[in-house]
Formats: C-alpha cells, structure tokens, sequence
C-alpha cells in the first residue's frame, strides 16, 4: 500500500463490493416489492380510487419496479463504500499507532548501530 490514501482506496473498494454482494443477497425483493407496491399506492392517489388493470398501469408498475431495484442497489453500494472508507481510516488509525516505536526501541536501534 502506498500510505494512508492507498489503505482508505482499497477500504472503500472492498466495502462497495460488500455493498453489492449485499443487495444480491437481500436487496432484490425488497426493492421489488417497494418499487411496485409504491407505484400501486402513487397510481391509486392520483387517479382517486381502486385501478384496472390495464396495459398503461402494467408498464408503469414495471418502471417502478425497476426505480425501485436500483434505488435500493444504490443505496447498497453508498452505504457499503461508507463503511468502507471508515473501515480503510480505522486501520490506518490503528497501524500508525502499532507502528509507531517506543523510545526503548530507538535506543536500542541506536547502540546497535
């Protein structure tokens, strides 16, 4: 790793990958059913009561499925580079301070030189 920024890069790489991994695993249905289930709700207010079914409300309810699938893949991906990123500051945190000598190491470093 080159330093501090190379140890944050890779934090949010591997957290945007469990982001994914995550919404593979449960976000599709989720976001399938909101995706739908909202645009059912949003049609139903706007048109003032129950709705038939008709092509037009078919391809609108597919539209909302798929804004509601990629919402929440976003959102995984976000949440998951977040944490990423702080997962790659917290190591950094943490090798600094391990890596960081004692002053007995450096006087022992300096009279075996």
């Amino acid at each position: 790793m080159k330093g501090k920024r190379g140890m944050v890069q890779m934090g949010t790489k591997v957290g945007a990958v469990v982001g994914v991994i995550g919404f593979l695993a449960f976000g599709i249905i989720p976001g399938f059913y909101f995706g739908s289930y909202g645009t059912l709700v949003l049609m139903s207010h706007l048109f003032g009561g129950p709705l038939q079914a008709t092509a037009l409300l078919r391809i609108v309810t597919a539209a909302g499925i798929i804004l509601g699938i990629t919402c929440v893949g976003f959102m995984s991906i976000v949440v998951g580079s977040v944490l990423g990123t702080v997962g790659g500051y917290v190591a950094v945190a943490v090798t600094k301070t391990l890596g960081e000598e004692t002053p007995a190491e450096e006087t022992a470093q300096v009279k075996a030189k």
